[in-house]
């Protein structure tokens, strides 16, 4: 009578196989969970705030990264809109995270806005994140209703001297307003403010002609100034956009010294590692340079313009103090 044995000794070692190929996947599991930065970052999705409701320009250039910067990471960022107060509570959700490089947020420069605007805020902007990367630059145009008799820089000027041109912006200490008080300063006039719930009905009623003037981004008046619903008489930053190359800067001539871009960047809480960040920062630049998301961040407007951690640490400190100073002199705040 044949042996049993060896049916129980294939038993078992059949047994032992399956034991061992699951303990070798079970070893395996929290390799294939691990992203490609330092130290296998992030083993688990990456919480990515939106100072801002959806549909916005930020939130537009938070899911294109996002989509993007997952792959780079191994691992998904979650974008997570928390608008309201200019901004701050999604801030300060970011300013109390741990700098473990699991909670980032998208900002634009209205930030350093808030470092003045909002005088009780919990948290120093200047020390209270970690810069990661700049993405770029949306260019501002300023634009006028068509029946306001002003062709030109000087010829706004001089009839802002004679008489009160109301403006519009989205709001209070927004990005919109703030560019005008700049204005206003940097040529001497005085301009009526019209704060609205947001930039499109402010740029609606700029149209209409329920104000007469605003310094809008391009990207939301470029349709407009094309259909010649809005005459624009100058760019905002440094040079021309190749888009509009027959609108000067405003600074062109001499008439007055002034510069507005609206810069966007990617933020962590303080005190986030220096090789992750170094990495995140490379993985961002890495992606913001390929041919297909370059271009796909330039149909929204966004002028790509990277940057170092250090670099886009000094734009916030400069411009901490320089819309500081604009803030006070206008005399706005908000409780």
């Amino acid at each position: 009578m044949p042996s049993m044995y060896p049916f129980a000794c294939r038993q078992r070692l059949g047994l032992s196989a399956v034991v061992l190929a699951c303990a070798s996947l079970a070893a395996s599991a929290p390799a294939l969970a691990q992203g490609k930065g330092p130290g296998g970052y992030p083993i688990k999705p990456v919480r990515f705030l939106v100072p801002f409701a959806p549909g916005g320009t930020t939130d537009l250039l938070a899911r294109l990264v996002a989509q993007r910067m997952g792959e780079e990471l191994g691992q998904p960022l979650v974008v997570d809109n928390r608008g309201g107060a200019g901004g701050t509570i999604a801030a300060e959700i970011v300013a109390r995270a741990p700098g473990d490089g699991y909670t980032l947020k998208m900002n634009h420069q209205g930030m350093t806005f808030n470092a003045t605007l909002y005088p009780k805020l919990t948290f120093d902007t200047a020390k209270a994140f970690t810069a990661i990367g700049q993405l770029g630059i949306t260019p501002n145009v300023l634009v006028l209703n068509n029946a306001l008799p002003a062709k030109s820089l000087p010829e706004l000027i001089a009839l802002a001297k004679k008489t009160e041109i109301p403006f519009g912006s989205g709001g209070m200490g927004s990005s919109a307003h703030l560019a005008v008080e700049l204005f206003m300063l940097a040529s001497g006039v005085k301009l009526v403010h019209v704060p609205y719930k947001g930039a499109g009905p402010a740029l609606a009623d700029t149209i209409s002609g329920q104000v007469q003037m605003m310094i809008a981004t391009l990207p939301a008046a470029a349709g407009f100034i094309r259909a010649g619903k809005l005459r624009a008489i100058g760019m905002s930053g440094l040079k021309r956009s190749p888009a509009f190359p027959d609108i000067p800067t405003l600074s062109e001539g001499g008439a007055i010294k002034y510069q507005y871009d609206t810069w966007y960047g990617v933020f962590g809480p303080a005190a986030m590692p220096r090789p992750m960040v170094s990495w995140l920062n490379a993985s961002l630049n890495r992606i913001l340079l390929e041919p297909t998301m370059r271009q796909r961040l330039s149909d929204t407007g966004l002028e790509v313009e990277t940057s170092t951690p250090e670099g886009l640490q000094r734009t916030v400190v400069e411009d901490i103090a320089r819309w500081g100073k604009v803030i006070r002199e206008a005399r706005i705040r908000i409780e």
